[in-house]
């Protein structure tokens, strides 16, 4: 009786340090599955992508919808939540076109963590030359947008009521001076932040500085920018949809031909247009009251290299680099001014020319009408995929869409050299260079202008001549372009 028994309790102990190890190997593997899924959505898709060679393929596969390495199979964990005492909660209104607004959103993100404010989901601009009523939830997703970065900041889709109330009366509301760095923002925002208990900026472009900004504030930019500001289910739906319709047809070119008549009325450039073009032109220029340059001599600006360069220009520009007839080019931009008439050169020289009004049906197109920010939107997906991306104009577009493409493998971006073209164009049509001398000479200017890996320039004192940070964000550029730990 006494051995049965002693060798029962034996059974007994033997049991349940077998049950204790097996449920400590399941919290154990628990905790490690949760780990992996909350380290999964930081995982940058390009990194995935690039992972067995034959990235960009992959890339543009998961852009098209297709299977690829990088498809998550279910929805990663939500990460954990940061919990800190909030100074204050600051509300947003940006300014400007679809990217300037985005890499305002960035800064504003980056600059509301730095202080340890509550974000309220930015408003978007309704008063500029578009007019575009969109609002932040019909271009980007809302819900991922906060999600993402809940372990970064806190953020909300509006103020808690009372403070509704109580700003509909009064609200602190200032333009944060341009190019800042986090030291301006701690001395001279955040004090106001904690007095006023809710603090508005009522622009958000280039109000934070390219460069010597701590690393963790340069590596969140990128974060926001790549990660973060994921377009609407809609948009990103008919993007993949047009670039799937491009790619059946080969590798394609993106020409971002910045000619519409806001950017001729801006920038004071007629070059090409005729004398009413021209006066139209200045009227609308004289008309807004934000666009302060009035008196623009055209063909000084022309000469300097600041204008875009015209639907006519850029067709010998494309044809001297090497770029065949048979080219699929899409072309993403707004209404070119001047219509049909100033596409006529470009056409005949590449009959393979498509935007996304040809490409898609006006059902599928009728959502996003009058809609110019969403309508760049799909822009902007199909530029990132294209096998070559050619901007005319260092504008906003060109700039966010180039930094994002370093972000995505380097993929080839022709970075043209405006002024020295302009040059060798008038030399070429002045009869003062052969086709073939024209031609050796733009080649030779675009070799290392192809969106390499470099430095970004720093012009400490001129930010607005050093390069954009948007373009090149180099501190979260890895050695396949990926985003690093930014955690």
């Amino acid at each position: 009786m006494v051995a049965v028994g002693g060798g029962g309790g034996t059974r007994r102990r033997r049991a349940w340090r077998w049950a204790m190890r097996a449920a400590a190997s399941a919290v154990v593997w628990t905790a490690v599955v949760q780990l992996a899924s909350i380290a999964g959505l930081f995982r940058p898709r390009v990194l995935a992508d690039c992972g067995g060679g034959g990235g960009a393929a992959a890339g543009l596969a998961a852009l098209a919808g297709e299977d690829s390495v990088a498809v998550r199979l279910s929805p990663p964990a939500l990460v954990p939540k940061r919990i800190y005492r909030s100074n204050g909660y600051l509300l947003v209104t940006c300014n400007g076109g679809l990217n300037q607004m985005r890499a305002g959103i960035c800064d504003m993100v980056t600059i509301a963590r730095h202080l340890n404010l509550t974000l309220v989901v930015p408003e978007l601009d309704k008063r500029s030359f578009w007019a575009d009523p969109s609002d932040f939830g019909d271009i980007f997703d809302v819900r991922h947008f906060i999600n993402s970065l809940r372990d970064e900041l806190m953020i909300v889709k509006e103020l808690p009521l009372k403070l509704q109330l109580r700003t509909k009366k009064r609200l602190y509301s200032m333009p944060p001076v341009s190019w800042s760095n986090e030291t301006y923002y701690l001395k001279r925002i955040l004090p106001l932040a904690r007095k006023h208990k809710v603090i508005h900026f009522d622009k958000s472009d280039a109000r934070l500085a390219n460069n010597g900004l701590p690393i963790q504030l340069q590596r969140l930019r990128c974060r926001v920018n790549f990660e973060a500001l994921r377009f609407t289910p809609q948009i990103e739906a008919l993007g993949k949809k047009l670039i799937s319709t491009l790619q059946r047809s080969g590798q394609f070119v993106v020409l971002h031909l910045r000619y519409e008549m806001d950017m001729l009325a801006f920038s004071g450039c007629t070059h090409g247009c005729s004398s009413e073009e021209t006066d139209e032109l200045t009227r609308m220029r004289y008309a807004y009251p934000w666009w302060k340059e009035k008196e623009i001599d055209s063909v000084v600006k022309r000469l300097q290299g600041l204008c875009p360069l015209t639907p006519e220009e850029i067709t010998l520009v494309l044809k001297a680099l090497g770029f065949t007839k048979d080219t699929l080019i899409y072309i993403a931009s707004g209404e070119i001014y001047g219509g049909e008439r100033r596409l006529a050169a470009l056409k005949a020289a590449y009959p393979r020319l498509v935007r996304k009004e040809k490409l898609l049906s006006p059902d599928e197109l009728r959502p996003f009408q009058n809609h110019s920010t969403q309508m760049a939107a799909l822009d902007y997906m199909v530029s990132l995929a294209s096998e070559v991306f050619i901007p005319s104009y260092d504008g906003n577009m060109a700039r966010v869409v180039e930094g994002h493409r370093r972000y995505k493998g380097f993929r080839k971006t022709i970075l043209l050299d405006r002024k020295k073209l302009v040059e060798l164009l008038d030399l070429f049509q002045g009869g003062a260079l052969s086709w073939d001398e024209f031609s050796a000479a733009v080649k030779d200017a675009h070799q290392n202008r192809m969106g390499q890996p470099t430095e970004r320039k720093m012009i400490p004192g001129q930010p607005k001549e050093e390069d954009y940070f948007y373009a090149n964000p180099q501190e979260c550029l890895g050695s396949y372009g990926g985003l690093k730990d930014v955690s």
